[in-house]
């Protein structure tokens, strides 16, 4: 029998499987990007909730994430594959609660976000973000899974995670429309402009339009789940796991104790934690400093265009390269086109925002290299688990990543919140920001992204050990460990 023969009958992706496995997360990326851009200016400009209740808010729910992402996790490890296999049902199953979930949480009733309302007002905020969360498990821990069962081919798995990289990249563009031209000029009691102390007019988001640009896209996401359910397929199908007491304590200590795992689950925290600080701060930077909403658009265009040419060589790079390789230093240099501009913000607004975007294309260069490749990292991370230990349990696996990430929201929310809070930042209706909270402001939205890709590139460059020469080798020990799978009977190839 060939060297990689069960390789082999465990992959031969085709263009739909790319496609199909990609629109999940442009699916998914719809609705998640809501919270990562727009909802914390709602819920301080349209809600007036204050940034310290926000940020205890996102805490408690990742508290809730705690409990509520292993029991999902095992749910999936110890379900029976049923007709469409183990992991692909569940996009059906999330598909229209995701939408209506995404929905709810922009849906402001009359007498929300008045001054003798705020406490209902936190109270609907709440409930509806812990339901999102909830949902968006119920999506996120199955698609991950997904991964490990569409093929084995570590070179199918990294165009796999391009195309997820793609996908989401695609799923986050229409929000960027809303943010671009929810607002509008503020008016005094005698129809005149209000001007703030920099001579800047002064604008306001609007609900209305966000609302509608919410209701397109999540029905937008309802559609794209539907045939991405359609398009998928599973090729290897693993007998659930024993519901044995101490099953869940026992995977997830082995996945604590796999030292790949740990530095691509940290990495991946610091780069989500990165991502939703900028594309969350920036809206008050780019409508508070810069006065130029336009620029959230823009910005966007420069992180994600990138990927326009990198789908084409990361590939080769990887595996040229490696990885690792190509990650950290990817990040390291995303880190010093922020740190620039955090030294270049003694310059005028006027001049400095075409650096920034200019910068912004530089650092979202670098982030390309890890967002393209990181899927594919975990799951070399999880074959690297698998040949050393034996375990499976591919849900459990994925219910610890995506608690990571959530860290990394809540780490996003201290960030953005902290520094709204260190500020000063007027959230009460009619407020005005002064020039010293604008220069504070600047500093913040640089400096913080710095630090965060910093991390990033050092835990790549030290800690990860999967070099390029390690994932070659782990290949080969999983095609060995495949076929011992298969012999016992503890996988179905189909």
């Amino acid at each position: 029998m060939e060297q990689r023969d069960y390789i082999a009958r465990t992959s031969g992706l085709r263009g739909k499987d790319y496609v199909g496995y990609a629109l999940v997360d442009t699916a998914g990326c719809l609705i998640f990007s809501l919270v990562t851009t727009l909802l914390q200016k709602y819920y301080t400009d349209i809600l007036h909730l204050g940034p310290l209740f926000i940020m205890l808010m996102f805490m408690g729910a990742r508290i809730w994430d705690a409990i509520n992402d292993p029991i999902m996790g095992r749910i999936a490890d110890t379900a029976k594959p049923g007709r469409f296999g183990r992991y692909r049902p569940w996009l059906l199953y999330a598909a229209a609660p995701l939408a209506l979930s995404g929905v709810l949480m922009f849906v402001k009733f009359p007498g929300m976000g008045e001054e003798d309302h705020l406490v209902g007002t936190a109270i609907y905020a709440t409930c509806t973000y812990i339901l999102f969360g909830m949902i968006y498990t119920v999506l996120q821990i199955p698609y991950g899974s997904l991964a490990s069962v569409v093929t084995t081919d570590d070179g199918e798995r990294n165009k796999l995670s391009v195309f997820r990289s793609i996908g989401a990249a695609l799923g986050s563009i229409p929000v960027l429309l809303i943010a671009s031209f929810a607002y509008a000029k503020r008016l005094d009691a005698d129809g005149q402009v209000v001007m703030g102390e920099n001579g800047k007019a002064i604008t306001d988001m609007q609900y209305a339009p966000v609302l509608r640009g919410v209701i397109l896209m999540a029905v937008a996401s309802l559609a794209l789940l539907l045939i991405a359910f359609a398009l998928n397929k599973e090729r290897v199908q693993a007998k659930p796991q024993p519901r044995e007491k101490g099953g869940a304590k026992k995977a997830v200590g082995l996945l604590f104790r796999n030292r790949a795992f740990v530095a691509v689950s940290l990495a991946s925290m610091l780069l989500l934690s990165g991502q939703m600080f900028t594309q969350s701060f920036y809206t008050y930077l780019f409508d508070d400093y810069f006065h130029a909403n336009w620029m959230n658009l823009a910005a966007q265009a420069c992180t994600y265009s990138p990927m326009l040419v990198m789908m084409f060589i990361l590939p080769k790079m990887a595996r040229k390269i490696g990885k690792k390789e190509v990650t950290a230093v990817g990040c390291a240099a995303a880190a010093g086109a922020n740190l620039l501009l955090f030294f270049l913000r003694g310059m005028a607004p006027e001049k400095l925002m075409w650096v920034f975007l200019a910068l912004c294309f530089v650092s979202g260069c670098g982030l390309t290299t890890l967002v393209m490749q990181l899927w594919a990292m975990v799951t070399d991370a999880l074959d690297d688990l698998e040949v050393k230990t034996g375990s499976r349990d591919t849900g459990t696996a994925y219910s610890v990543f995506n608690f990571f990430r959530k860290l990394g929201q809540v780490l996003s929310a201290v960030c953005v919140n902290g520094a709204l809070l260190g500020m000063h930042y007027r959230y009460e209706k009619g407020a005005v920001q002064t020039l010293e909270n604008l220069k504070i402001m600047y500093d913040l939205a640089t400096i913080i992204p710095a630090v965060l890709f910093g991390l990033m590139a050092l835990i790549l460059f030290v800690w990860y050990p999967l070099s390029r020469q390690r994932v070659a080798a782990l290949q080969q020990e999983k095609e060995r460990t495949l076929k011992e799978s298969y012999e016992k009977n503890l996988i179905h190839i189909g």
